[in-house]
């Protein structure tokens, strides 16, 4: 099977998907639409009008988050980052986050649902040793689960990590999100 880097299809058919499922938010991403159909690659990260990165939501056994300590934010925030080429698929790039970050082995972590559990847009600050001006990251966030504990963390981005309760979770529509999709299901 040969790789295919994430394309503008994939990005717009994931988006769209998301959006017929939360068309309450359509207002909010409609600049994220805007910018794939004036042909901006939001797959490069020198895309600074916006480019996409992967989030992942990771619970354990007992419905606590995964937070990692970001060491050029300075912030606690979930694991995720930037495509890579060698990523054909928003919930692969992810997947490959969480564990290039946290160390816990891909094969130890379930999905919970194939379509982001949440899509946020954000700004990120200046980075002047990167050459970076401020710029938006548009997050798509992945839901998963495991049984497994933090292993050898990426050091060159994360200092630390923690198991937090769902509700630490800074945004409220995905904390909620979060918190529905890990409660027990009824018979």
């Amino acid at each position: 099977m040969i790789d295919l880097p994430i394309t503008e299809a994939h990005l717009r058919t994931t988006l769209t998907t998301y959006l017929d499922q939360h068309p309450e938010e359509k207002p909010g991403l409609a600049p994220v639409l805007n910018l794939l159909d004036s042909g901006a690659d939001l797959t490069v990260r020198s895309e600074f009008r916006g480019h996409a990165t992967a989030g992942a939501i990771l619970a354990g056994p007992d419905g606590r988050i995964l937070h990692v300590h970001h060491l050029a934010l300075h912030k606690w925030l979930l694991p995720g980052g930037h495509l890579e080429s060698t990523d054909d698929a928003l919930l692969e790039a992810a997947l490959r986050e969480l564990t290039e970050e946290t160390g816990i082995p891909a094969g130890a972590v379930s999905t919970l649902a194939h379509r982001p559990v949440h899509i946020d847009v954000h700004s990120i600050p200046a980075n002047d040793a990167k050459g970076e001006p401020e710029h938006q990251h548009i997050d798509f966030r992945f839901l998963f689960r495991t049984t497994a504990d933090v292993g050898q963390l990426q050091a060159e981005e994360v200092t630390g990590a923690a198991w937090r309760d769902a509700d630490t979770i800074g945004d409220q529509v995905l904390r909620q999100r979060v918190t529905q999709a890990l409660q027990p299901r009824q018979a």
